[in-house]
């Protein structure tokens, strides 16, 4: 069996980093703690070799109290934190995180981008000179978004052809209500720029949660194929934020059948060896 590379998911414990972002009672399965052993556990009965960990807030001391989860599980290869793009001493601030314990584990930066309401937001020149430093630090970029920015995004991943940039939850298409043409164009546009990768993570909570099927997601994953091709493909589960739409187990067999009528070689690039590249994880198997 290929080994398997989780290039998205989470953790939280409530009691040290409330996640306000879960609200209203369709959120009530995901608010508790999902700690490191939860995970550990499930990635172990799920072949899982090596993980990616994601932020979640937009907060500073996030991101070491992750470093910190990597440098004692033997299980996460990488870490995907916050900074602030915009301070004028971002570069320090990249610099110290990589200096902290795990700080070797730092392997690219995320901010909540969907949450910004201004529609060219990541075109801003402090935020261009944020994504200049993160590209310099040898860090990827994490892009989540919501579908109205990818125009944005493209336009962003053009103009730093030296930056990797990952496109999380494959950009956020409108399964459920089935509106995915905007999607589609916008998508292309953004697969013709080579230093973006992209994760097949994500789909199940973007489709209709108790009723989704195989034959909702194919078409996306489809046309991700079509656009990025294997070799810039990443299976991620986006754990526990999933579990509102499947159990983890689910989301790899999912994945895994999704993916399916590729070659075996392809099967290898959006199973483990994308994320590889990209985060620069070893696979030991």
């Amino acid at each position: 069996m290929n080994p398997r590379i989780d290039a998205h998911h989470h953790l939280w414990d409530l009691a040290v980093r409330p996640q306000d972002w879960i609200s209203g009672p369709e959120m009530a399965a995901i608010d508790r703690d999902f700690l490191i052993e939860e995970f550990e556990s499930l990635a172990a009965a799920n072949g899982v070799h090596a993980s990616v960990l994601v932020q979640t807030v937009c907060v500073p001391a996030e991101t070491p109290e992750f470093l910190a989860i990597a440098e004692r599980s033997p299980l996460i290869q990488a870490v995907v934190g916050w900074v602030d793009l915009e301070s004028p001493d971002v570069v320090d601030r990249l610099a110290e995180l990589s200096a902290l314990p795990g700080g070797r584990y730092l392997r690219g930066i995320r901010h909540q981008v969907q949450s910004e309401a201004d529609p060219d937001w990541l075109l801003r020149p402090a935020v261009q000179r944020g994504l200049q430093a993160v590209g310099r630090a040898g860090l990827q970029f994490d892009l989540v978004l919501r579908p109205d920015q990818l125009g944005m995004a493209a336009r962003a991943v053009r103009r730093l052809p030296d930056v990797g940039f990952v496109l999380d939850h494959a950009g956020k298409p409108p399964i459920a209500s089935g509106e995915l043409t905007r999607w589609h164009t916008d998508l292309a546009e953004l697969g013709t720029a080579p230093n973006l990768r992209c994760k097949l993570s994500g789909l199940m909570t973007e489709a209709a949660w108790d009723s989704w099927t195989i034959g909702d997601l194919r078409p996306v994953v489809e046309r991700l194929l079509a656009s990025f091709g294997p070799d810039r493909l990443m299976i991620g589960s986006d754990w526990p934020v999933s579990t509102l739409a499947g159990d983890y187990a689910r989301i790899w067999t999912a994945s895994e059948e999704l993916i399916s009528g590729l070659s075996g070689a392809e099967r290898a690039a959006v199973g483990w060896q994308t994320a590889a590249a990209a985060y620069r994880i070893p696979v030991v198997y």
